[in-house]
Formats: C-alpha cells, sequence, structure tokens
C-alpha cells in the first residue's frame, strides 16, 4: 500500500494553530494533499485525538476526519495479533520506550507495508519509519 500513516501528533500540530509544530505540520500535509497520497490511520489513533481534542476548538474535526477515512475505507482497525504484538513491544521497551497506540501504529503499518508517518514523533523513527516533518 503507497500511503501515509496520520499519526496523533501530526494530526494534532494540522489542527491546533498554537502547536509548535503547526506550520511543518500543514506544509507536509498541503503537500500530501497535493501528491495525492492515500491517507490512513487507526481507529486507536482517532481516539487518543479525540481526547486530546474533546475541549478544543478543532474538537468537530476529528468526527469529520473518522467519517471521511471509514467512507474510504481508509480507517484501519488492528487485528487481535497486532494488539498481542504492541502489548510485548510496549513491555519490552522497544521504539524507545514508545506507548502502545504507538506501538500499534507500527504493527499496523508493518502489515501494510507503510513506510511513512504524518508526524515528528520520534518513536516512528526509533521503530524504523520515515516521518515527515
Amino acid at each position: 500500500m503507497n500511503a501515509v500513516f496520520l499519526d496523533t501528533v501530526g494530526l494534532l500540530a494540522l489542527w491546533d494553530v498554537a502547536d509548535q509544530w503547526h506550520a511543518p505540520a500543514e506544509e507536509a500535509f498541503a503537500d500530501l494533499v497535493a501528491l495525492k497520497i492515500p491517507l490512513v490511520t487507526s481507529s486507536f489513533v482517532l481516539l487518543e485525538c479525540n481526547n486530546a481534542a474533546a475541549r478544543k476548538p478543532y474538537r468537530d474535526v476529528v468526527a469529520v476526519l473518522r467519517k471521511t477515512l471509514l467512507a474510504r475505507e481508509e480507517l484501519l482497525e488492528p487485528t487481535s495479533d497486532e494488539i498481542e504484538a504492541a502489548w510485548l513491544a510496549y513491555e519490552n521497551k522497544e521504539a524507545d520506550r514508545a506507548g502502545i497506540v504507538d506501538h500499534t501504529s507500527f504493527a499496523i503499518m508493518r502489515r501494510l507495508s507503510i513506510r511513512q508517518a504524518f508526524t515528528n514523533d520520534q518513536h516512528f523513527e526509533s521503530a524504523g519509519f520515515e516521518i515527515l516533518f
């Protein structure tokens, strides 16, 4: 799959104009849209985004993104094997002690041969992926 995985850090930076990474996130996202790169994420990432955005002005954007990704079949669910692998990686403190949502993202990305993530989260680099800003 020639797609880019949308991570929580990237999405929040894109939506929050006060975020220190907003400008580079906005530029990277515009490039992806211009190139018509498929954008995918997981339900776990959207849950994490929803928690962070619950009391922010961009709260509704999370729900809109979810509906858009569902309609395009670009909202991914981890398999039970991926969840188990993510917990094992978490317990082993892999990828510079990344959290469980990141480890689940890594497992999904590996399954689908996705190499790039819309994020600047260094855990993705530690896991062997390319970050886009």
